[in-house]
């Protein structure tokens, strides 16, 4: 069978079974390819079958479904092969253009011990290339100082404490320049490589490695873990103890939590037939930080896709803040800086609406020799700006080691 794909020229389309090529992510043979993998599992891509950049303004979502049901019409599916997909991320902001949805020319899927290769069109045409590495790396001020930003935090702070909202998520950027250009395929194996746990993704030059899942949707059955709340690793063993008790008994970050979760649960709720979210969170240990973590499960109560269940719980109040209307605006008022696709989802959808989507965390965009580093950080009334600086800079050494190794 064969797909316009928004062509007048039908392309085939053939998925087949293949021989485990191990890594995926070492199987990408060009340095701007998609990924999203966890634990050796997931999916890769590379070519471009179909593009698109979604238009901006708060129907984005509904436009990209229908882009997608348009684009994903005739293509074929076989019984027990995965279905295809596109891969897409969307801007933090809906009035900030960069959203784009892609369907790779060649998409290479492995789940429950199978791989699959599906390619539309010819991806022939994309010759394999070495992997190269970026060379030295210089960083310099993103859109704020160091202390410029901290004086942004403690104004956030006092609008809290005055009661103008309860939480508010401010980011800060970090720019790195390489002495050659940067190949997307050595940070994706140092990501995944380091932390396992978290998903690895590259969607249109967004690259990261993000413990965040924002929603899973197999069939009507969903999934989400949530995080807010965050320590650094502590020095030896007992310190490390010591850090997320402190962590799991600290009232700043369990209130940060308790937003986070009261936000799923609002924004589910409506669309599930069965909602599940526990009543006290857990400790996720990553290699570099650790996470008051809380995993929601559900089933939904009609035909929503993925797509939709992202559209109505962008932006959790993990990225965006609570009430979620007036932390967004004091970010666009104060923050000093566009986002882009930071903060923002991203992941994979395939034909039948099923998918997974993050939220773009420790993540940086890569152009030619220069990425630009995106951290956050969960601001409360009693936040302290160097603590949230401080905070900031470790979020900032996950893609740091992803270009310096």
């Amino acid at each position: 069978m064969s797909v316009a794909l928004g062509t007048t020229h039908p392309l085939p389309v053939r998925t087949t079974t293949v021989r485990d090529p191990g890594d995926l992510l070492k199987a990408l043979p060009t340095p701007a390819p998609y990924a999203w993998v966890r634990h050796g599992q997931g999916l890769v891509g590379w070519g471009e079958a179909a593009r698109v950049n979604v238009p901006t303004g708060p129907g984005r979502f509904a436009w990209a479904r229908q882009w997608l049901t348009d684009a994903f019409a005739d293509l074929p599916t076989e019984p027990g092969a995965p279905r295809p997909a596109a891969f897409g991320s969307f801007t933090f902001d809906p009035a900030t253009p960069g959203s784009v949805l892609v369907i790779p020319q060649a998409t290479l899927t492995r789940r429950d011990g199978q791989t699959w290769l599906t390619t539309i069109g010819d991806p022939a045409l994309n010759h394999a290339t070495p992997v190269t590495t970026p060379g030295r790396i210089s960083y310099g001020d993103g859109s704020l100082t160091a202390p410029a930003w901290q004086h942004i935090v403690a104004q956030a702070s006092a609008r809290i404490r005055h009661g103008d909202l309860d939480k508010v998520v401010l980011a800060r950027d970090l720019v790195a320049t390489a002495e050659h250009p940067i190949d997307a395929r050595l940070l994706l194996s140092r990501l995944a490589s380091r932390y396992p746990d978290c998903y690895t993704f590259s969607v249109a030059g967004l690259i990261g490695a993000t413990p965040e899942l924002l929603i899973r949707r197999t069939g009507t059955e969903i999934e989400s873990l949530v995080l807010a709340g965050t320590t650094a690793r502590g020095t030896d063993p007992d310190d490390d103890h010591r850090r997320g008790q402190a962590l799991l008994a600290s009232a700043k970050d369990r209130h940060e939590h308790e937003y986070a979760i009261a936000s799923v649960r609002q924004t589910l709720a409506p669309l599930c037939a069965v909602l599940h979210t526990p009543d006290e969170p857990e400790l996720l240990v990553l290699p570099n930080l650790q996470h008051l973590a809380s995993h929601v499960t559900g089933r939904l109560a009609d035909g929503a896709s993925v797509l939709d269940v992202v559209a109505a719980m962008h932006p959790t109040a993990a990225v965006g803040g609570t009430p979620t209307d007036k932390a967004v605006q004091l970010i666009r008022d104060i923050e000093g800086m566009d986002r882009a696709g930071y903060a923002g989802p991203v992941g994979w959808i395939d034909s039948a609406g099923d998918g997974e989507w993050g939220i773009a965390l420790r993540s940086g965009h890569i152009s030619g020799r220069r990425a630009r580093l995106f951290a956050g950080c969960g601001i409360m009334g009693d936040s302290d700006p160097a603590a949230e600086l401080a905070e900031a800079q470790t979020k900032f050494r996950v893609m740091q080691y992803a270009l310096e190794g």
